[in-house]
């Protein structure tokens, strides 16, 4: 009974020396803090600066209109394999911060042996042993602490690259979308083309039967015909690439996808540019840098406690026997306890060239997070720049095809009468089919201009949750 006392006092004491190593605990290091960033008032080539705009919705690609884009944009955050990629890699990171999370735990483990020893002549001896060893190091300096604070923060920087990776298969299915449907309207462009030639070759031909024109007009209408069969044959080359890069961003492989032709217009709906500070608070891309920098910052804590003694608790409780037979009684209990004091000498200047890394890391991070704002900054820049440009060159090429219309309408009628020569009625042909393909493009490049702009403000926000992919569902 007395052992069993002296056993218990030990483990006691023992375990209250840990509970006052943990009590007088501190986190060695720098306390993150914010860097400071001058933030504009507001954007140089916004219209207007309006600070009660409405948010932009998460599901923005409704704003379009289009079903059928609506239909991809949602299959994408299903099924695109970069995404669940992504997603998965936020899972690593939360394992990875859950193996520095048990280090503020003791480690326990159980190893019991059965060992016989065999002499000649003598009796065989039996020893078993049934121990339960302990080992815990105590996190005086915070040392741990800053590990996970680390940890935490690179999981959270894992979660911030999924948004990064939605946002920008969000608009990278947009753009395709969008430039197929161009591509589609361009199509039209040139088949309404290709009627007409063919139109008017055939028309060549008749008035080179009676004599009306030469071999020469007849050579240059089908010269024209087949340049304007080529052109649309690339056109639709074009187009298939569209499609089939839909089809990958949606998780499908090309053949087992398909669009149908639509010839309903895209209109862009108006994207009010919200304040500057919203890009620090909605941009994925610069919350990332954030939390790099947080987990760096935590690191050069974790460094500083290198040069700090280590102080480890070590022990073992169990049961120990010569006698199998009285392997389990109390009186074969045995327990030690104890701890154990480890103390950077000398190094070398190992541990100052490791710290002085972490803070050269550091500042690397500083230098990264404001030139991502600054980055941040120019997107919005440049696509609020592009809306308002691509609208203005848009509505000058309006008028420019109802001239190339009217040049085509009179050089037919003088063509007609024989006032001009083929040769303008060619290049009549061509001002119109140049015009045209140009206002589909200007038109395009619109749209596409405000799906950039979407992503340049951190995308959706504010109104309704996201969609989630069923990878995202089961994190």
């Amino acid at each position: 009974m007395k052992k069993r006392k002296n056993i218990l006092t030990t483990f006691s004491t023992g375990l209250l020396a840990t509970l006052a190593g943990i009590a007088v605990s501190c986190t060695l290091g720098p306390n993150y803090s914010r860097p400071p960033v001058d933030v504009p008032a507001g954007y140089k080539s916004a219209a207007t600066q309006d600070a009660s705009a409405p948010r932009l919705i998460t599901r923005w690609w409704t704003l379009f209109n289009d079903p059928i884009l609506t239909q991809l944009e949602e299959a994408s955050l299903q099924d695109n394999p970069d995404l669940k990629a992504a997603v998965y890699r936020v899972a690593q990171a939360r394992a990875v911060a859950g193996q520095v999370k048990s280090q503020f735990y003791p480690q326990i483990t159980f190893n019991p042996s059965l060992t016989e020893t065999f002499k000649p002549g003598v009796v065989p001896a039996t020893a078993t042993q049934i121990p339960f060893d302990l080992g815990y190091e105590i996190d005086i300096w915070g040392q741990v602490a800053r590990s996970l604070e680390s940890a935490d923060a690179n999981t959270r920087a894992s979660a911030d690259q999924v948004a990064v990776v939605q946002q920008t298969l969000e608009a990278d299915v947009a753009q395709n979308y969008m430039n197929l449907r161009a591509l589609e309207a361009q199509d039209d462009i040139f088949s309404e083309n290709v009627k007409l030639t063919q139109a008017q070759l055939d028309l060549t031909k008749r008035k080179l039967q009676v004599g009306i024109v030469g071999q020469i007009d007849v050579a240059q209408a089908q010269t024209q015909l087949d340049a304007l069969l080529t052109q649309q044959a690339d056109i639709r080359r074009q187009r298939a690439d569209s499609e089939h890069a839909l089809a990958i961003l949606t998780g499908k492989p090309p053949a087992e996808f398909s669009l149908p032709a639509k010839s309903a217009a895209m209109t862009p709906p108006v994207i009010p540019p919200n304040l500057p500070a919203d890009i620090l608070r909605h941009r994925p891309d610069v919350a990332s840098a954030e939390e790099n920098l947080i987990a760096t910052n935590a690191q050069v804590g974790v460094a500083l406690t290198n040069y700090y003694p280590t102080i480890r608790l070590s022990g073992a409780a169990g049961l120990q026997s010569v006698n199998v037979q009285h392997a389990l009684d109390w009186q074969s209990a045995v327990l030690s306890l104890g701890p154990s004091v480890s103390m950077p000498i000398f190094d070398g200047g190992r541990l100052d060239a490791s710290l002085h890394q972490a803070q050269a890391r550091y500042d690397e991070l500083v230098a990264t997070y404001r030139s991502t704002i600054l980055t941040a900054f120019r997107d919005v820049e440049v696509s609020l720049t592009d809306v308002h440009m691509f609208g203005d060159e848009l509505e000058a090429q309006h008028q420019a095809v109802a001239n190339a219309r009217e040049y085509l309408r009179l050089s037919r009628l003088e063509y007609d009468q024989g006032l001009v020569s083929y040769l303008q009625l060619l290049d009549a042909d061509r001002t119109l089919l140049t015009n045209q393909i140009a206002e589909s493009q200007f038109t395009n490049q619109r749209l596409i201009s405000t799906v950039l702009l979407i992503k340049a403000l951190g995308g959706g926000w504010n109104t309704e949750p996201p969609v989630s992919s069923p990878a995202l569902a089961h994190e």
